[in-house]
């Protein structure tokens, strides 16, 4: 295709007004760093030059990295679990050892793998990604863990300390364990354990994705432009000495997000040559998935970190939804009653459900929840 050498060069020159934009931010701004100002770098670095090679360049490392996971001894450990069976989800949850009443919720509602199996007619496996306690109390929790997993057979554990700052090796943990052991399942998806999931809407999306056999999907609540944090008292805390750029690449929120096999495979392979000393696991699942070249995309139904509104005509379409606890039975109950189904069915439904909608999420002030435009969808 023809391209005019004048757009090439007036291309070229909004690229390097764009890099000396940023620049003059960089070295002039840094010592008055807040909040605008971050925001205000990450969104010209991510909008006006959106390119992460150099970055990635310089957090990949030269050396043979496959002992890195392999060196964290497994635990516990379910090899078999995907053997010989077709899964259509491979569902991963993030855990902390001490949340076993958070674990047997997920075990009763969306993660009960015999109600998807026989109301919903799919295969999915649920696991639960973890480390080992920190506490003192470790030696009982270990035990109690022991115990749990003899009656469920549903914990993947690694010998490494269950922390904020050690979520990029539970990252780690549940690719190399996709890769090793379950690489064949279609869809695999990472969730926190406050989480509620949608399982009926969730399955039968997979499902027509499947049919169309879907590649390079990876969907979730994306964050673009998002700056790194330079507040030492936020525990999201970057150093530059960590991250020294001005934006991350784009990401999905770690709270949940869902992947095809061959993003699960892709990401794998780029873990294997990045620097994992970011400890934030979202941000290093996005420089993954550039190194790759993968785009998430942005799904209005994923939650972000406010909880959704309850309401029948919300729960036709949700998918997932942050900060569920100690409601997680309830909300369970309402939103899988066949009722909601029917109050937002034939046109009547349908105008009722998109007025409602539109209330509930169409607020003149700020909720991170689903946007407005997901009332329309």
């Amino acid at each position: 295709m023809f391209v005019s050498p004048r757009k090439v060069r007036k291309c070229h020159f909004l690229q390097i007004v764009a890099t000396c934009f940023i620049l003059c931010l960089m070295i002039f701004w840094g010592p008055f760093d807040n909040h605008i100002v971050s925001h205000m770098k990450s969104y010209s670095y991510r909008y006006l030059i959106n390119s992460y090679h150099f970055v990635n360049d310089s957090l990949s490392v030269n050396r043979d990295n496959l002992d890195r996971v392999s060196r964290y001894q497994y635990l516990i450990n379910h090899r078999e679990k995907c053997e010989q069976q077709d899964v259509l989800l491979l569902l991963f949850v993030k855990t902390s050892p001490e949340n076993r009443h958070r674990r047997d919720a997920i075990r009763q509602t969306w993660g009960n793998e015999k109600y998807v199996r026989l109301q919903l007619n799919a295969n999915i496996k649920t696991l639960f990604a973890l480390g080992r306690p920190t506490d003192l109390q470790q030696t009982r929790l270990q035990r109690e863990l022991h115990l749990e997993d003899q009656k469920y057979s549903d914990l993947i554990q690694q010998d490494f300390l269950d922390t904020f700052h050690n979520l990029t090796l539970k990252l780690l943990l549940q690719f190399s364990w996709v890769n090793a052991y379950c690489p064949h399942a279609r869809f695999i998806m990472s969730a926190d354990d406050d989480i509620f999931i949608h399982m009926p809407n969730l399955v039968a999306y997979l499902q027509s994705l499947a049919q169309m056999g879907v590649q390079d999907l990876w969907i979730g609540r994306v964050h673009r432009g998002s700056p790194p944090v330079r507040d030492k008292s936020s525990k999201y805390y970057v150093p530059y000495e960590m991250y020294q750029w001005p934006s991350y690449p784009d990401y999905t929120a770690g709270a949940a997000y869902v992947v095809s096999n061959d993003v699960a495979a892709k990401v794998y392979e780029a873990s294997l040559t990045l620097n994992t000393s970011l400890y934030i696991d979202d941000v290093f699942m996005g420089l993954c998935a550039n190194k790759m070249g993968l785009v998430p995309q942005y799904h209005v139904f994923f939650s972000g970190e406010g909880k959704a509104p309850y309401h029948p005509c919300i729960y036709n379409k949700m998918m997932t939804s942050h900060g569920h606890v100690d409601d997680l039975h309830q909300l369970w109950k309402q939103a899988t009653d066949p009722k909601v189904k029917r109050m937002a069915s034939g046109i009547w439904g349908r105008i009722y459900c998109r007025l409602i909608n539109i209330m509930l999420l169409c607020k003149l002030y700020y909720e991170d929840t689903y946007p407005c435009s997901a009332a329309f969808s």
